[in-house]
C-alpha cells in the first residue's frame, strides 16, 4: 500500500514539473510565428537628385533677412515614384538660411543656399531631414531692384534637390495625397509694401490783363500866307498801357514708381535669354508705355517665372523691354494667340501672349 502511495506522488510531481516546461515551449513558438507574419511597413524611397518644386508661402523680406532665418513653402507639384505618389502637392516644407548675398547698388541680384530640415504632410505624417549633412537643400538666384523691400515674394518658386536617398511611409503617403490639394498655379498677392502713387497735376498760372494804352492826337498844321511860315499846332502825346500782372501757379507733385517684383532664376545671373519666340501683330499694340506697329517681333525672356522681363525686339533692334508673368498652361497652345484690351488712349494694350506648341504664356499687367 505505501509502495503504491510513493510510486502515485512520483508520477504526480513529474507531471507538475514538465507543464511549465510546455507551456514555455509553446509561448516560445508563438511568438516565433508573430514575427514571422508581420510584415513590414511599405516605404518608398527617392533617389538622390530627385528635385521638387516648391514655391514660398512667405516672403523674404530685404531689411532683415538674415543667415539662420527660417524658410517655408509648399510643394507645388506632385513627386512619384514608379507611378506611385511620393510627395503630393500641398506638402509644407521647412528650411533655413545658410548663405545669403543681398544686391547692392551695383549688382541688382540676390542669392540663398537653403538647407531643409522637414517635410510636413496633409495628413500630420512628418518626415524629418538630417541636419548634420543636409538631406536636401536648394539654391535660389533672384534678379531684384536695390531698393525692393522683398528679396523673395509670395509664391516665389525654387527648387529644392535631395542630396541623399529618402524614404517614406507608403501607407502615410497615400493617406497624405488623398487629403492635399495643390496651391493655386496663378500668382498670388505679391507682399510688397510698396504701392505707386500717382503724380499730382500742378495749377496754372493767373494772368490778370493790363490796360491799353491811349493814342496820342495828331499835330495841327495852319497854312501860312503867301509868303508866311504854316503855323503848327502840336498834338498830344498817346499814354502807355499797363502790363499783365501774373501770379504763378503750384507745380505738381510726382508720381512714385515701385520697383519691379523679384525674378527667381534657375541658375547665376546670365545675360542669354532661354526662351525665345516670334509673334506677329495684326494690328498696333501699346506695351510698356511703347506703341507697337504692325509686324512681326521676337520675344525674348530668360527663366520660368513667376515673373520675368520681357524683350521686345524688331530687326534685331530692342524696341521695348517690360516685365510680365510666366504661366505653365495644362496643355500646348494650338497656334499663337495675341489678347490685347482695350485703351482709352490709343491702340489696344498688350494683355497676354501664348505661343504655338509651347505651355508658357505671358501675362502683361
Amino acid at each position: 500500500m505505501r509502495l503504491l502511495i510513493v510510486i502515485g506522488l512520483c508520477v504526480s510531481v513529474s507531471w507538475a514539473g514538465q507543464e511549465p516546461l510546455s507551456m514555455s515551449a509553446a509561448e516560445g513558438s508563438q511568438n516565433q510565428v508573430e514575427k514571422k507574419d508581420s510584415p513590414e511597413k511599405p516605404s518608398i524611397t527617392l533617389a538622390a537628385g530627385t528635385k521638387v518644386v516648391l514655391a514660398l508661402t512667405s516672403p523674404v523680406w530685404s531689411a532683415t533677412a538674415k543667415v539662420g532665418d527660417n524658410v517655408y513653402a509648399i510643394s507645388a507639384f506632385p513627386v512619384s515614384i514608379d507611378n506611385q505618389m511620393a510627395i503630393p502637392p500641398g506638402t509644407y516644407v521647412e528650411g533655413t538660411i545658410d548663405a545669403l548675398t543681398k544686391p547692392t547698388r551695383r549688382t541688382n541680384s540676390a542669392e540663398f543656399q537653403i538647407h531643409f530640415r522637414k517635410l510636413i504632410f496633409a495628413n500630420g505624417y512628418t518626415v524629418q531631414l538630417p541636419e548634420n549633412t543636409p538631406a536636401a537643400t536648394a539654391a535660389a538666384y533672384v534678379q531684384i531692384s536695390y531698393s525692393s523691400d522683398i528679396l523673395l515674394d509670395n509664391g516665389s518658386q525654387i527648387e529644392m534637390t535631395l542630396e541623399s536617398p529618402l524614404s517614406v511611409d507608403a501607407v502615410s503617403v497615400a493617406a497624405a495625397a488623398r487629403r492635399s490639394k495643390a496651391p493655386p498655379i496663378w500668382p498670388q498677392q505679391s507682399a510688397t509694401r510698396c504701392r505707386p502713387v500717382a503724380g499730382t497735376p500742378g495749377t496754372s498760372g493767373t494772368v490778370i490783363p493790363g490796360t491799353p494804352g491811349t493814342p496820342g492826337t495828331p499835330s495841327t498844321v495852319i497854312p501860312g500866307g503867301p509868303g508866311m511860315p504854316d503855323i503848327v499846332i502840336p498834338g498830344t502825346p498817346g499814354t502807355p498801357g499797363t502790363p499783365p500782372t501774373i501770379f504763378p501757379g503750384s507745380p505738381g507733385t510726382p508720381g512714385y514708381s515701385c520697383p519691379g517684383p523679384p525674378i527667381v532664376k534657375s541658375g547665376p545671373p546670365s545675360h542669354q535669354d532661354d526662351h525665345v519666340e516670334y509673334v506677329t501683330f495684326p494690328n498696333p499694340v501699346q506695351v510698356g508705355g511703347k506703341k507697337l506697329t504692325t509686324g512681326t517681333y521676337q520675344i525674348a525672356w530668360a527663366g520660368v517665372g513667376p515673373t520675368a522681363q520681357v524683350k521686345i525686339n524688331q530687326k534685331g533692334n530692342l524696341v521695348v523691354s517690360v516685365q510680365a508673368r510666366v504661366v505653365v498652361s495644362e496643355k500646348k497652345a494650338s497656334r499663337d494667340e495675341v489678347a490685347t484690351r482695350s485703351n482709352a488712349n490709343g491702340p489696344n494694350s498688350l494683355e497676354s501672349l501664348q505661343f504655338e506648341n509651347q505651355t508658357l504664356q505671358l501675362f502683361f499687367d
